[in-house]
């Protein structure tokens, strides 16, 4: 009687969790009609897609500037925008070498460092290292071309900045200016 009895609540418990499953899976599959559509959000300032400006620069590195120089945009900014800046480092077999900012070279008597920083209205470039600038060549200081990307912040988040063609692709960068 006892087995009887154990056999019976087992199999009633079997019975219920089989039930309870079923009314699960059934209620789960279930679909209504979907509910009405939300607002209309926002839209960046450029419509549907925020785009990217672009522009190449050559620059001069003076020592009567103090091996700095500053460039204004040009274009309307966003405070949250990021810029970016490439050097360009060398040309070979017709294909321009692009390097991202801060960029660093040794020398016997300390480092040269090209770098930059960037406001809402302009983007300044200068030279920093332990390097004695008025020793440096003029292929150091002269003629040095630099490409300024102003992507929106969220551009940057999700890709590789040190690749300037995946960041002016992404951007939606089609024409670079040259100034």
């Amino acid at each position: 009687m006892y087995l009887y009895k154990n056999l019976k609540l087992i199999t009633m418990k079997t019975f219920a969790l089989i039930l309870l499953t079923s009314f699960t899976v059934v209620f789960m599959s279930c679909e209504g009609d979907p509910g009405p559509p939300g607002p209309q959000g926002p839209q960046g300032p450029a419509g549907d897609y925020l785009i990217g400006q672009a522009f190449e620069i050559e620059i001069d590195f003076l020592e009567s500037e103090n091996f700095e120089y500053i460039e204004s945009y040009g274009f309307e900014t966003y405070p949250s925008d990021v810029t970016l800046v490439y050097i360009l480092w060398e040309t070979t077999n017709g294909f321009d070498i692009w390097r991202p900012l801060p960029q660093t070279s040794q020398f016997d008597d300390g480092t040269l460092v090209y770098n930059y920083d960037f406001t809402d209205v302009d983007v300044r470039f200068f030279l920093d290292g332990t390097t004695d600038f008025t020793a440096l060549g003029s292929a150091w200081t002269q003629n040095q071309v630099f490409r300024v990307v102003v992507v929106p912040a969220d551009f940057v988040r999700d890709i590789d900045t040190t690749n300037l063609d995946l960041v002016l692709e992404t951007a939606r960068v089609d024409t670079i200016v040259k100034k």
